[in-house]
């Protein structure tokens, strides 16, 4: 077994930017401690998602700016690699986005939503490219939240691109009196989480998909195995990390590689 640990900060969501900061850094050190070697935070983790009815103070470059140095200061002193959802400016637009660091504390690279929800388009602007990442011997993309639910095209560009792990950062609240689940890919519950089913097998690698801690939340943090199964998920409205050991050579990308456009 070619093992890589991951780590899913399954965490509340910030009640400010500065403590957005503060949680990811005691995340980082919390997943040291469990000798993960990477960590994924939900999406627009730091300063928080602009959405449900969130106050997020207006996009701040210099806030940004030291939010990203800080956590890359805590990633190199703990060595662990780090997918941090954040938000960033660029061209006089805001993305939504994700964050690469390197054990090293080295920037790798952004990936910015690409496919935005309806929703969203009047907050933020839709990314252009995809790319993979390297860190050891994992090759991993990323798919933020509605790309991973509705558009698979992205989980399989990125597999057929060697990725063993697409990550799924994602933020997903429950709305006032809705169904709140208590079993995972309980057929009462909405089609998200079978959609992470169908994100690993339609492409034989393993899909790692990130919430915020909330009551009630209609969808929570797992790791999909690249035959559809369930490796494991944390408990709904549970705050904290869920581990997980990852299989990279059981991740071949099969059925991602055969796939032909009609």
């Amino acid at each position: 077994m070619d093992s890589f640990r991951i780590a899913l900060a399954n965490l509340r969501f910030p009640a400010t930017p500065d403590e957005s900061v503060a949680l990811a850094e005691q995340a980082i050190a919390q997943a040291a401690g469990e000798r993960a070697q990477l960590i994924c935070f939900p999406e627009c983790y730091v300063p928080g998602y602009r959405g449900f009815g969130k106050t997020i103070p207006p996009p701040n470059p210099a806030f940004l700016a030291g939010a990203w140095s800080a956590i890359q200061a805590a990633a190199e002193k703990q060595r662990v690699a780090v997918i941090l959802g954040t938000e960033r400016i660029a061209g006089g637009k805001l993305f939504a986005s994700a964050l690469v660091i390197q054990p090293d504390g080295a920037l790798a690279g952004f990936q910015d939503k690409v496919q935005l929800d309806p929703s969203e388009d009047a907050v933020y602007s839709p990314g252009a490219e995809r790319r993979t990442f390297q860190t050891g011997p994992l090759t991993f993309g990323i798919a933020i939240c509605h790309e991973g639910w509705r558009y698979p095209e992205t989980v399989r560009w990125a597999a057929c691109r060697g990725a063993q792990v697409v990550f799924h950062p994602h933020f997903h609240e429950a709305e006032s009196a809705s169904y709140r689940p208590s079993l995972f890919v309980d057929p009462a519950n909405s089609f998200h989480e079978k959609a992470m089913l169908c994100r690993a097998a339609e492409n034989d690698c393993y899909f790692a998909s990130v919430n915020c801690s909330s009551l009630g939340s209609p969808t929570t943090s797992a790791v999909i195995r690249p035959d559809g199964t369930v490796l494991c998920y944390q408990p709904y409205g549970k705050e904290g990390l869920l581990v997980a050991d990852v299989d990279l050579a059981a991740a071949t990308g099969l059925l991602a590689s055969r796939y032909k456009p009609l």
